[in-house]
């Protein structure tokens, strides 16, 4: 690596976590949003509503880069008929369970041994992610024993700004103190990760070669990363022990 990263910023979803399907999981958990919610309606009919409130949410969030709070998420987009002062208090319950009836998000199996040896090899880390939860993600980092090593979590959610704007990467930037041009992104959009970061003006850009993500929208040519890996752990073949860590050490 010919530049002098400092901080390096990585996405979640589909980078550090993936989704396993898992039936009984996903039908419990719209079985409780439900039940929650205390509809009348029909599974059917209740989630092919939620889905197509939820398609033009989505649709709007991406054109404005703009994100919901959860509880405006819900009482305004998703559930805009139901009262909303039952469905307020509601909101962060209701989000988790939308996002279990798609499947049980996982870590992956080398995600933890990375951070935890670029922490070591001196590397300033955080997290930048779109997301529609507050919660979620501090949760996991605290279950999977990673949040000391971790200092910014920067959440489209907390903040109300998706990539790809430049500002949620500025603001990460800012609050770990490194310059742009210093910090690098790692992220599993081979249009959005990797446009956001270039405009921000940040020094390095990793796609994380998902499939998943590749079926749903093919890298853009025009717009590309400065490197591609397929597991977490290359990032130990980009980045060496850092010499103030050598030096510290």
């Amino acid at each position: 690596m010919d530049k002098d990263i400092e901080a390096i910023f990585l996405d979640v979803g589909n980078t550090l976590r993936i989704v396993v399907e898992d039936p009984e999981f996903m039908r419990q958990a719209r079985h409780d949003l439900m039940a929650l919610v205390g509809t009348k309606e029909s599974e059917d009919q209740f989630f092919d509503g939620l889905n197509t409130r939820w398609k033009a949410y989505r649709q709007q969030s991406k054109a404005s880069l703009i994100e919901a709070c959860e509880r405006e998420l819900w009482t305004k987009w998703l559930l805009p008929d139901y009262p909303y002062d039952k469905i307020a208090p509601l909101a962060g319950r209701l989000t988790r369970l939308w996002r279990d009836h798609d499947g049980r998000r996982v870590p992956r199996a080398d995600a933890k041994a990375t951070i935890i040896e670029l922490d070591r090899r001196g590397y300033i880390l955080g997290i930048i992610a779109n997301t529609i939860t507050e919660t979620e993600i501090p949760d996991w980092m605290e279950a999977d024993g990673v949040t000391k090593y971790f200092k910014a979590v920067v959440l489209s959610s907390k903040i109300a700004l998706r990539k790809p704007n430049p500002e949620i990467y500025w603001e990460a930037a800012r609050r770990v103190g490194v310059a742009p041009s210093k910090c690098c992104y790692v992220g599993d959009n081979p249009v959005r990760d990797v446009q956001g970061t270039q405009a921000a003006g940040f020094g390095l850009m990793i796609l994380f070669m998902e499939p998943a993500t590749l079926a749903k929208e093919p890298p853009n040519i025009e717009v590309k990363p400065d490197y591609s890996i397929r597991e977490t752990c290359e990032l130990l073949d980009i980045f060496p022990p850092r010499k103030v860590a050598e030096r510290a050490g």
